[in-house]
């Protein structure tokens, strides 16, 4: 069965690798995190039983923690002593980097951080109060991979033989790089133009400018995939502002970018807190983790037959970028919840249920719509199941009561996809292990 809690649970070391953990890692069963206000680092502390491979994939912010952080809102009078405020910052919402430089200034404290409206000096990444979030960085590092590194020859002569795929398998390659080409972009733009600069930590702020970079890659990977098949570019790349059901999820998304990239957009009231909150969810919990499970299934299942393996392989490499991604956003969520309980009201929890419930319905109307009649052994009336599935996870993660009673999941080899820590992967075409070479060695 598939782990949504932490996608990367089966994956084991490098040989003779320490299994020493970092900073942050998640322990099997964690505990229920206190935080406390010595040093307010957050999330379980290390333990010693955990693969080094697994450290920042999992969530480790409690959605349900018992005890609540005291509102920092009440502290700020003694933060401002500590660190200088900019403009915005005094009238709503944090720092953002480019205050004018305070020759003196106190240095910043731990306890001086937080994810939003804070007032410390955002250049300055350490001291960490968010382990977490660096370790995410790192682990995003070590998986680094590039496009032009799989080969893709296989693919170009199924692609050419005009009996290798049926037409219908030939929709579901299209229809998959004609959204996801798109929709990497759509959420590059989110992270750049809104997200980034209301986020007020810098080690968050690192593991943000990575998934950027990461997102970039990724639309990388679907262009050279267009490009090795010879498909038409123009068809491809548009097919978000002329195939309904590609165009209904961007449509979905783009609002809640366009709110935050309002250049008189500030946090640091109830309201605008929230609309942080709401955008959150929409791009980390829905948009990567909801709207790109049909199209991972549906091209991971082309591989599992070996069909399309090179593009398939570039999938199961975004999948696990994407994963992570996903994993990151939630903990931001759930540390936003922990430091500001006021806002996380009832009313607020039952409209992002709806908004779940709605982004169901989107993304099942696009599995009857690149998948019509069966095919690869799937159909669309197991996408409605694997759907509700997911949302129920997702639900799960952020604190917020399962909707889907029953739900099961159809596709359990989704799993086997996400171990790329093994000798082949899993469409037996090259070597997965790919992490960044070693430390350079003076002697």
């Amino acid at each position: 069965m598939l782990n949504w809690d932490d996608p990367l649970t089966t994956l084991a070391g490098k040989p003779g690798e320490p299994k020493m953990p970092p900073p942050g890692a998640a322990p099997a069963s964690p505990p229920l995190a206190t935080p406390t206000l010595g040093n307010h680092r957050t999330g379980p502390r290390p333990t010693d039983d955990i693969p080094p491979t697994i450290a920042g994939a999992a969530p480790v912010v409690d959605p349900n923690p018992i005890t609540r952080q005291p509102d920092l809102a009440l502290r700020e009078p003694e933060l401002a002593t500590h660190a200088p405020q900019s403009r915005q910052a005094a009238e709503g919402g944090g720092a953002t980097g480019l205050e004018t430089l305070e020759r003196g200034a106190g240095r910043v404290r731990v306890d001086d951080k937080r994810i939003i409206n804070c007032r410390a000096d955002l250049n300055q990444l350490v001291p960490f109060k968010y382990d977490w979030a660096w370790q995410k960085y790192l682990d995003a590092c070590a998986n680094h991979w590039m496009p032009q590194e799989i080969n893709m020859n296989a693919d170009i002569a199924l692609w050419k033989n005009p009996h290798g795929l049926t037409r219908d398998e030939r929709t579901i390659i299209q229809r998959n790089l004609g959204f996801f080409s798109t929709a990497d972009s759509l959420v590059a733009n989110n992270l750049v133009l809104a997200v980034y600069r209301h986020i007020s930590n810098p080690e968050c702020r690192q593991y943000l400018l990575r998934q950027a970079f990461e997102e970039a890659l990724h639309t990388h990977a679907y262009q050279y995939a267009v490009e090795s098949l010879g498909l038409d570019e123009g068809e491809i790349f548009n097919m978000y502002r002329e195939i309904p059901a590609v165009a209904r999820k961007a449509e979905w998304a783009l609002p809640y970018t366009q709110c935050l990239a309002d250049p008189h957009f500030t946090t640091g009231t109830p309201e605008n807190d929230r609309e942080l909150l709401r955008e959150l969810v929409a791009f980390y919990l829905i948009f990567e983790g909801l709207f790109f499970y049909v199209g991972f299934v549906q091209v991971l299942s082309m591989g599992r037959r070996n069909k399309m393996t090179g593009t398939a392989e570039q999938f199961q490499y975004i999948l696990r970028d994407e994963s992570m991604h996903m994993n990151f956003g939630i903990d931001v969520i759930n540390q936003i919840k922990l430091e500001n309980p006021h806002l996380w009201t009832e009313d607020f929890k039952q409209e992002l249920v709806r908004m779940i419930r709605d982004a169901v319905e989107l993304e099942s109307q696009y599995a009857h719509d690149t998948m019509p009649r069966g095919v690869l052994g799937l159909n669309a009336p197991l996408f409605d199941d694997y759907l509700k599935f997911i949302a129920n996870r997702r639900c799960a993660q952020i604190g917020l009561p399962e909707q889907y009673m029953g739900a099961t999941n159809p596709f359990p080899w989704m799993s086997e996809v996400l171990d790329l820590k093994k000798e082949k992967n899993f469409f037996e075409t090259r070597v997965t292990e790919y992490r960044t070479g070693g430390a350079l060695s003076w002697d």
